[in-house]
């Protein structure tokens, strides 16, 4: 099974991020120009939170704040998950699921290398599923 390292191998390491100061708005543009469901709140160097379009809609729009106004800091979820390049794809997998979560950002040696999202989870496994079956069948037809 792919590690998390062959994942960002192929999908790329890019990190996109705001500061806790920043107000709401300005990361839901930033989440739009980007296309991305998710920024790392990073402060000095140091990943605080996570802010996620589920934040945005939970604790901005249900309880009347206004998103020009508000801060990253007053929303983030503050309890990231993580994982590392070694750990498979199948086990990050699980971990999404059973913990509810959409994001998990990627160190390496206590470095930030990357986020991986659910649908990357998800293409890489489906890659490897089509890799397996194309396998198994030049197997058994004899296939090259």
């Amino acid at each position: 099974m792919n590690t998390v390292y062959d994942l960002l191998s192929k999908k790329g390491k890019q990190v996109w991020s705001v500061t806790s100061d920043t107000k709401v708005f300005d990361a839901l543009k930033i989440m739009a120009d980007k296309n991305v469901g998710a920024l790392l709140v990073i402060d000095d160097g140091n990943v605080v939170g996570i802010f996620s379009e589920r934040d945005y809609a939970r604790k901005v729009v249900l309880k009347g704040f206004t998103s020009k106004e508000v801060d990253v800091a007053s929303i983030m979820s503050t309890k990231v998950l993580y994982v590392t390049t070694e750990r498979r794809v199948d086990e990050c997998m699980a971990l999404m699921i059973e913990k509810k979560v959409r994001h998990l950002p990627v160190f390496k040696d206590k470095e930030l290398v990357g986020v991986i999202s659910i649908g990357d989870v998800v293409n890489a496994l489906l890659d490897h599923k089509n890799f397996m079956l194309d396998q198994l069948e030049s197997y058994i037809t004899g296939r090259s």
